[in-house]
């Protein structure tokens, strides 16, 4: 599965790594995401949710 959060869709981003010398190379950012057991449309689902996502509230989370 990809590492996208299920509410705002928050993604990797790429880029490049630049050292002092200005060497180039290539990275990632990846998005903080955590699975957790949330309330998704009634039913309890396991889905993948950035921590912006959960400190604003976005997220109703399941009690188990």
């Amino acid at each position: 599965m990809a590492q996208v959060c299920a509410i705002c869709g928050k993604r990797s981003l790429n880029g490049n790594r630049i050292s002092h010398a200005h060497n180039v190379s290539k990275r990632k950012w990846k998005p903080n995401l955590h699975v957790v057991h949330a309330v998704v449309a009634g039913q309890t689902k396991r889905i993948k949710v950035c921590t912006r996502c959960m400190r604003s509230g976005k997220v109703l989370k399941a009690s188990r």
